[in-house]
């Protein structure tokens, strides 16, 4: 197994967790709440669940090992993307506030890395 395969399973947790339990099978309502201060609520029950499919085919895409730079660029950029319109437009709906932002630049700081530090190491020692 390679030495980043684990990181990978991980990260891919965090992607299945929020998008599968959270919003598509609305376990976490808050979820739904954040996308409705952001497009209203008139279509904010769908587009919560395309967004936690979509999360779901991030998990697929990190799983399957496909062009993992771009890969682990994209997962960043959507990171952001999300956190800062949450902290901005409802920080009041977030587990931790503001101090989401944090959790969100480590765990955005966890995915470079692995992909741009571990995924090196291993291709240099083969």
């Amino acid at each position: 197994m390679i030495r980043n395969q684990y990181l990978n399973y991980l990260i891919a947790a965090v992607w299945i967790a929020n998008g599968l339990f959270c919003k598509v099978l609305h376990l976490v309502p808050r979820h739904q709440e954040i996308v409705a201060r952001v497009i209203g609520d008139t279509h904010a029950g769908i587009l919560t669940r395309t967004i936690g499919f979509a999360e779901i085919a991030m998990a697929i895409w990190i799983l399957s090992g496909f062009k993992t730079k771009l890969n682990a660029i994209t997962q960043v950029v959507v990171i952001a993307t999300m956190n800062s319109l949450e902290f901005v437009l409802a920080p009041d709906l977030l587990l931790w506030g503001r101090f989401n932002a944090l959790f969100a630049f480590l765990f955005m700081l966890l995915i470079l890395y692995n992909e741009f530090y571990l995924r090196n190491m291993q291709t240099q020692q083969t």
